[in-house]
């Protein structure tokens, strides 16, 4: 029995980890060798090129029915046929980076304000606490 879940196969979808296209869904449309594959995110705006396995990480989406070396049109035809990229945003791994991202991005004015909802919910949940313990 293997250990592997995830296998580099064609119409696999990856998450493009650096580069330019860091953060970005795209697919396997053909393995070049054991090192490198070719890669398409017509709907995300991934540029159909060669890149290293290392470079991406594997999801556990797969686009059923792409045929190898398939062209840029066939591959977002199967994209909006399956709903990849929603199945993608509705994932944990996808909401994760969305509130990494957003948390990134946010000002210390933004920060202090969740400082103060965090510590009013904190004073209510306590508060209830004591109730029921009472």
């Amino acid at each position: 029995m293997s250990s592997f879940k995830r296998y580099v196969e064609v119409g696999r979808v990856v998450v493009v980890n650096q580069g330019e296209d860091a953060g970005k869904l795209a697919v396997i449309t053909e393995i070049i060798d054991h090192n490198k594959a070719i890669i398409d995110g017509p709907t995300t705006g991934v540029a159909r090129q060669a890149i290293r396995y290392r470079y991406v990480s594997l999801t556990k989406l797969v686009a059923k029915g792409l045929p190898r070396a398939a062209g840029t049109a066939t591959v977002k035809k199967v994209l909006d046929k399956e709903n990849i990229v929603q199945k993608w945003t509705e994932s944990t791994w996808a909401k994760k980076q969305a509130a990494r991202k957003a948390k990134s991005q946010m000002t210390d004015f933004d920060r202090f304000s969740v400082m103060l909802l965090k510590k009013q919910r904190r004073r209510i949940i306590n508060g209830q606490i004591k109730k029921v313990k009472a």
